[in-house]
């Protein structure tokens, strides 16, 4: 049998094990699996408006926070409530705004560009009065990151650093190590930002630079990584897999683990991805990393979308693509309360319909970390209900100089889905369009189709979780010319 490559509409459209479209099915180690569906945990309201931003962070006795953000208010969700923490004069966020949200410390800092940096150990946030105004904000050894900032001066390619063990203290000094300074070496402003181990990265549109400390009286020595025109679209189009970043840029999607990026859509997704998201919105794409499946999120605004309702899914190990769209405004790596044997009919009325995660996984744990976004409704949801319903579409089988007799089709099930069905498609010459000829249910573990063209592929449907591993076609020769 045929093992299945993943979802790859760029490569050749009779690549072995290929498949063409999919939805809402996504990579596992070893094949397809159905998309989670969202869930929303217990005693969850939503946000009072849309959220802009929000995370978990993790302070030193590993107590955590859940902080959220809109245009004039940061959240923190509190016995089940969102709790308004933010200062006591509105924030003054804009269309484009969006909270970068780190931890330093027992401190959480919150950035928006629109306002001066915001700091709160546990009780409301308060402005940072020597900080900058910084739309990224990260945290790298002793220090907290700001780029593309204003103090006063606009510097869009600008970075600020605080003082050593200090993120209070903001004033360039040398005693303090505070400091701050410019990349200029290529034209664009900071676009997005994180820590590599002991090193700070900055992105422009088409460019990254590598942070050193190196001690007073320069802290921070900067260098342009080689790379081509490789950058970062957006301050959430990247996202941490573990000693490397996953971003997005202007012309592929890239993994950078500190020495040089790394193209990794050519031949996959990436013409698909640049035909089918906004160019102009593209800088809203958000990347989130589930790293209990080892699963990358693409969130992507749509052609004719302003904001992300679509979204591929790469599986950092196997190498493979699936596609899962949904409408989302922000997206993290939420910790829960953790599931009782009474909190299980919340997920699923049934034992099989329960959570496509293993059981032992850290969902079922209190503390445990799963994948989640804001839904358009503001509402917070994580990415642990069972899959409803999915679907694939092969690769094209045949030939060009002979008719083929296709009998059946037999898939390999890790887990079988509720139900399934095939509708199979014929073309007689390449080019001229596939067309319905059969369609059938499941029957002894195979698809019973009898149909003949030249060229044939399948359009499978299944209802419930689904585990999809490999794929065989009875195909023999039925005349030639």
């Amino acid at each position: 049998m045929i093992p299945l490559l993943g979802f790859a509409p760029d490569a050749d459209v009779t690549t072995p094990g290929v498949l063409l479209a999919c939805t809402n099915l996504i990579p596992y180690l070893n094949g397809m699996e159905g998309a989670p569906a969202p869930s929303t945990p217990s005693a969850t309201p939503a946000l009072a408006a849309a959220c802009i931003g929000a995370a978990v962070v993790s302070k030193l006795d590993d107590t955590r926070r859940i902080i959220a953000g809109t245009t004039t208010k940061l959240y923190e969700l509190t016995a089940g409530a969102w709790v308004d923490i933010g200062r006591a004069a509105a924030y003054n966020g804009g269309i484009d705004t969006r909270w970068s949200i780190t931890q330093f410390g027992d401190a959480t800092l919150c950035a928006n560009r629109a306002d001066v940096i915001q700091r709160s150990t546990g009780a409301a946030f308060s402005d940072v009065a020597t900080a900058p105004k910084a739309e990224i904000l990260f945290t790298v050894g002793a220090f907290v990151m700001a780029l593309n900032t204003n103090d006063g001066a606009e510097k869009p390619d600008g970075w600020h650093c605080c003082a050593a063990f200090d993120d209070t203290s903001w004033t360039p000094s040398l005693a303090t190590q505070a400091t701050s300074g410019r990349l200029v070496a290529t034209a664009g402003r900071l676009t997005a930002g994180m820590r590599l181990g002991e090193y700070a990265i900055a992105y422009k549109q088409r460019s990254i630079y590598l942070g050193q400390y190196v001690g007073a009286p320069t802290v921070w020595n900067w260098i342009q990584v080689p790379g081509g025109d490789a950058g970062c679209v957006g301050k959430e189009a990247i996202c941490d897999i573990g000693g490397a970043h996953f971003f997005v840029g202007d012309d592929n999607l890239w993994i950078f683990d500190g020495t040089r990026p790394v193209p990794i859509a050519d031949g996959y997704v990436r013409q698909f991805f640049f035909d089918n998201s906004n160019p102009s919105y593209r800088y809203k794409t958000i990347c989130v990393f589930d790293r209990q499946k080892n699963l990358v999120w693409i969130f992507y605004p749509s052609l004719g979308a302003t904001a992300p309702d679509s979204a591929l899914v790469y599986h950092v190990a196997a190498k493979k693509w699936g596609v899962a769209n949904r409408s989302i405004e922000a997206a993290l790596n939420y910790v829960s309360g953790g599931i009782t044997i009474d909190g299980l009919s919340a997920i699923s009325a049934t034992i099989d319909g329960l959570s496509s995660y293993s059981f032992d996984s850290q969902f079922w744990l209190a503390g445990g970390k799963s994948l989640s976004v804001f839904n358009t409704s503001h509402q917070l949801q994580s990415m642990t209900g069972a899959s409803v319903s999915s679907s694939m579409t092969t690769g094209d089988v045949g030939d060009d100089e002979a008719v083929s007799a296709l009998n059946k089709i037999r898939l390999r099930y890790a887990v079988s889905p509720t139900s399934a069905s095939a509708q199979a498609l014929i073309q007689q010459n390449s080019g001229t369009g596939f067309v319905v000829s059969a369609t059938g249910s499941v029957l002894d573990g195979k698809f019973d189709l009898r149909q003949s063209a030249r060229w044939h592929k399948a359009v499978f449907t299944f209802m419930g979780p689904v585990r999809v591993t490999h794929m065989d076609a009875d195909l023999v020769p039925a005349g030639s010319r």
